[in-house]
């Protein structure tokens, strides 16, 4: 049975913030738990050490 009205959790891409352009990563959150902006650190490849990636739309 189909859900009515939007879905909980969506797509979301998260982008470097130290070199932006140059590590990405997709994910999916729960929009119901988190509200805001989804701040995690990744591993960015291109610089070879972890770093702050933020939500972008």
């Amino acid at each position: 049975m189909a859900r009515k009205g939007k879905d909980v959790r969506h797509k979301v891409i998260l982008e470097c913030t130290e070199a932006p352009g140059t590590s990405r990563y997709a994910t999916v959150k729960n929009r119901r738990n988190t509200s805001g902006r989804l701040e995690l650190k990744k591993y960015n490849a291109s610089l070879r050490k972890h770093t702050l990636h933020k939500e972008i739309k």
